[in-house]
């Protein structure tokens, strides 16, 4: 395995590839410059690895080459661009070099930042389809980045590194996912660079290890991403193109297990959520997130495998799941609308919306605690606030009970006068007062009554059926 102090730089890498003459291909960059290329031509000998380069950066040229689309930097497009590229290379140069090369097509399409300096993101998809042996069947990588950089030319240059990373690792650091993952920022930092997904197939990725969810999640553990989205039809999301100008729903939890409880906060929620926003809230994402560090948990780590087994039985329900690494309700709030202008609901219990209140999760910004709700309700964010139940005395305490500091009672009475924070009525008092906290302590203690507290999936395929059967 190669360590980061042992891998070549970037110029070296490009260098490496270009002396090898057997990998061979076609570089096709729109947005920002032909900056993954330029390195090959930079290094020296780039004949030996660059068959084609080209930018049909004109809208008209890219539609008339690769068909017409609705948005330029996409998926779709970077894969409409590989379709196009990757045969040609093939039909063009397989009879004269086939037998001794190795052929690629890189194709990325990206939004740098531009003279005009909006506010839209800096963005990009990056694909590699590539042969591992000559006249074998080709492999493919997917890629969406993030272009952090305050500038265009930073942007490009990050770009172009990471691009060359791309081609580097594929042809060989890809026997070891943690060694090929951590690889593409050589040379760069995460404070320039956010890599949130990234998509193996074909031969080359055989090994479990290149699953899908297993790759989202590694990226979220090595600090590439910030967070991993699934669908509920088992498919790894990318955020800016699933929630693009649509109504998202979220609520936040351990969901260790998913009780009724929770069920019903979801669907009171959705309820509330479509009554305020009408036919702007229809039809909305709902998301089920669960962060690797739980406001309220005491921070022990949690495997790979527990989380993949909470989000298959969230995903039979038929839920989409976030993992991600936000302590802070202002970041979820924040990586929401980065990728949607339209409503956002959330929905909490009356706890986790107490700590919201904690100062300590704003100390990291200037504005603290002001700062943090300005981040939480930018655009058109509602929080929704269930009831909580007391076992103790069987007491239900609402969103007037909500204990704060009397410096804080009135941002408190502010956000409920805006309509900023909604209370939830007439809960369902069957499932009230059993938490996924009391829930999970009754499975501990072999009680067998916690089954009637979890919906059916629960029990046919939850990593707590086991330890959850009653002693006899």
């Amino acid at each position: 395995m190669n360590s980061v102090n042992d891998r070549p730089g970037t110029l070296e890498k490009a260098l490496k590839i270009n002396l090898a003459h057997t990998i061979y291909g076609t570089f096709a960059e729109i947005g920002a410059g032909q900056e993954v290329a330029n390195w090959f031509f930079r290094a020296g000998g780039a004949s030996g690895t660059v068959a084609k380069t080209m930018s049909a950066y004109d809208m008209t040229i890219s539609d008339e080459i690769y068909g017409k689309c609705s948005r330029y930097v996409s998926r779709q497009r970077m894969c409409d661009m590989l379709e196009h590229e990757y045969p040609m290379l093939i039909q063009r140069l397989n009879a004269k070099r086939g037998a001794t090369t190795t052929f690629f097509t890189l194709a990325d399409t990206v939004r740098a930042r531009s003279y005009r300096d909006t506010k839209e993101e800096c963005h990009g998809w990056i694909g590699l389809r590539f042969q591992t042996d000559p006249g074998g069947p080709s492999s493919e990588i997917q890629m969406h980045v993030r272009l952090l950089d305050d500038s265009n030319a930073r942007q490009s240059d990050a770009l172009g590194k990471l691009g060359v990373n791309f081609i580097y690792a594929a042809f060989h650091l890809r026997d070891d996912l943690s060694t090929f993952l951590q690889s593409l920022l050589d040379d760069l930092s995460r404070k320039r660079v956010e890599i949130d997904m990234i998509d193996f197939t074909g031969p080359a990725f055989a090994a479990s290890e290149f699953q899908d969810r297993l790759v989202a999640l590694k990226l979220v553990r090595l600090g590439l991403a910030d967070a991993a989205l699934f669908g509920a039809d088992g498919e790894i999301w990318q955020a800016s193109d699933v929630l693009y100008k649509k109504p998202v729903f979220l609520k936040r939890g351990s969901f260790d297990p998913i009780t009724k409880l929770n069920l019903d906060m979801i669907e009171r929620g959705q309820a509330a959520f479509q009554a305020d926003f009408g036919e702007a809230a229809r039809n909305n994402i709902e998301i089920l997130e669960i962060t690797m560090h739980n406001l309220l948990a005491s921070g022990a780590e949690v495997p790979d495998s527990e989380f993949l087994a909470r989000a298959d039985v969230l995903q039979a329900l038929g839920k989409n799941v976030l993992i991600s690494t936000y302590p802070e309700f202002h970041r979820v709030s924040s990586y929401l609308a980065r990728h949607t202008q339209c409503p956002i609901g959330i929905v909490l219990g009356l706890p986790l919306f107490q700590e919201l209140f904690n100062e300590r999760w704003c100390t990291d910004l200037e504005g603290g605690l002001l700062e943090a709700f300005g981040r939480l309700f930018k655009n058109q964010v509602r929080v929704y606030v269930y009831p909580m139940g007391n076992p103790m005395n069987g007491q239900i305490l609402g969103l007037n009970d909500v204990r704060v500091t009397p410096e804080q009672r009135h941002l408190l009475r502010y956000l409920i006068e805006t309509q900023s924070v909604r209370a939830l009525e007439e809960p369902n008092q069957d499932f009230l007062f059993h938490t996924s906290a009391e829930v999970r302590n009754m499975i501990h203690a072999r009680d067998g009554n916690w089954q009637s507290l979890v919906p059916d999936i629960v029990l046919k395929q939850g990593p707590w059926r086991e330890i959850g059967q009653p002693v006899i």
